[in-house]
């Protein structure tokens, strides 16, 4: 049984008496410990299929089985749940809590899901991400590789099946870029995590093991 199976993925927008079609007829299987590179250039779909394959958007059409569930059929509610508790999600402009420490925003996964060893675990992950000395620190007084850093963290705290990453350098200098990007892969591998990459990056696509095109909207 795959880890997930996307069949027949469609995404329509309408804008005024027009339908913009995002996404044509995208199928997608993904076995435990794949990495997958989906590259594309801007405007292909890429984050529009990512949204839905996080259970952050709906489809228009199609289905999404993660574990042999159907998540597409799940309330908000319980893909909130599900999500925190199955999935990790970098994102390129990092989404960290302003108003959150760097230990309370990689803490904070896990206290949504109850954990009681939350801000044990966090310490634990941004100690091995290198970030001891920024515990208690805001965003605003990171640098942008140690927000993603500290983002790569809360990723990785909740030890999630599947991890989402959607340009993950793409906010960073060329130096910092590749620090970032190749701890990420250590710890891909060193966890055995099922990888999904969203990049225009094809240097960086071709460190996953299978790399698909998506172009306007279908997988090419």
């Amino acid at each position: 049984m795959p880890l997930l199976n996307a069949r027949h993925l469609t995404k329509n927008f309408h804008q005024g008496d027009a339908t913009l079609e995002i996404l044509k007829d995208v199928n997608l299987t993904l076995e435990a410990g794949e990495t997958l590179a989906i590259v594309g250039q801007s405007g292909s779909g890429k984050t529009t299929l990512l949204s839905l394959l996080t259970g952050l958007d709906r489809p228009t059409s199609g289905t999404i089985h993660f574990k042999n569930q159907d998540i597409t059929t799940f309330s908000e509610t319980q893909m909130s749940r599900f999500r925190a508790l199955h999935m990790g999600i970098i994102f390129q402009q990092f989404h960290l809590m302003a108003n959150l420490t760097a230990l309370e925003n990689v803490a904070l996964p896990l206290e949504l899901a109850g954990n009681p060893k939350a801000y044990d675990a966090a310490e634990n992950a941004l100690k091995r991400l290198g970030l001891m000395h920024r515990l208690q620190h805001f965003p605003r007084q990171l640098s942008g590789g140690e927000c993603q850093r500290t983002a790569i963290a809360r990723a990785f705290v909740v030890q999630p099946d599947l991890l989402f990453a959607d340009e993950p350098s793409g906010n960073l200098d060329a130096h910092t870029a590749a620090s970032v990007t190749d701890l990420l892969f250590e710890l891909v591998h060193e966890h055995r995590t099922t990888l999904v990459l969203v990049t225009h990056n094809e240097t960086l696509a071709r460190r996953c093991a299978t790399q698909k095109s998506l172009v306007n909207g279908r997988f090419s």
